[in-house]
């Protein structure tokens, strides 16, 4: 009998949008894993926090500050990473913002649509693009994406369409990157309880009207979303590349 393997023992995994929320959640899961976890966002003080406490359970994490929107930044973080840790095996693509909420996207403005391309879309891209050279053994690449991009949200449009995005650049490298051997797969949360989604669930009738249509009635912590990234980053889903995987409470069904 084979038992699936979800071990990441002796992998490299390099994750963005770290510091907190989903991101933390899923380096801790990969720390726990036996993964050497390099944790990267914007604010080096919460990467050190996490790191911290990744460490202080027996993982290995170190934290690198980069924001995911800055080519230079990102070009640096790739070249630290190369010097330090030789290969990238595990690239988690987390980090997104979403400055603008309206419900209009007639009222938004080009600085809130550039921010919002630039990390959510511009940098996952140059990211992954640079990334792969250092996947000398194969690798797996996990993008966030949200059902936001298969479903768009009110008042999250220019989101959306950024989460749309990423799917079909998932799908696209998934094709390119296959005979690299380098899989490439993205998880589509539901609502979350992180900071981002605090305009959302701060509001009781805003919140109320996103759960009508959550078959389980509820939002998910963070930890809900860890095992699916597990699953895509290690052997257990060896043949699992351009998945679009919807952890969101039924709301996508």
């Amino acid at each position: 009998m084979h038992a699936p393997d979800f071990s990441l023992k002796g992998k490299i995994a390099l994750l963005t949008g770290a510091s907190r929320g989903i991101g933390e959640a899923i380096a801790t899961a990969f720390a726990l894993q036996g993964a050497h976890c390099i944790l990267t966002s914007r604010k080096i003080e919460g990467l050190n926090e996490v790191a911290a406490k990744i460490n202080a359970v027996g993982g290995r994490a170190d934290a690198i500050a980069c924001h995911a929107g800055d080519l230079d930044q990102i070009r640096r973080l790739v070249r630290e990473v190369q010097e330090r840790f030789g290969r990238i095996d595990i690239l988690v693509n987390n980090a997104a913002t979403n400055p603008y909420s309206g419900p209009t996207m007639l009222d938004a403005t080009e600085a809130a649509w550039d921010k919002t391309f630039d990390v959510n879309v511009k940098g996952v891209f140059f990211l992954t693009q640079l990334v792969v050279p250092l996947m000398t053994q194969g690798g797996s690449i996990i993008n966030t994406a949200s059902i936001d991009g298969v479903r768009p949200g009110i008042g999250r449009g220019i989101y959306s369409m950024t989460k749309a995005a990423v799917i079909s650049m998932t799908k696209a490298f998934a094709k390119e990157l296959a005979a690299r051997n380098i899989r490439v797969n993205a998880i589509l949360p539901g609502l979350v309880d992180t900071n981002m989604s605090r305009v959302l669930m701060d509001d009781p009738a805003i919140y109320e009207q996103v759960i009508h249509d959550v078959p389980m009635h509820r939002h998910a912590k963070p930890g809900e979303l860890s095992g699916a990234a597990l699953y895509l980053a290690s052997a257990a889903s060896s043949y699992t590349t351009g998945a679009i995987l919807a952890i969101d409470g039924g709301a996508l069904a």
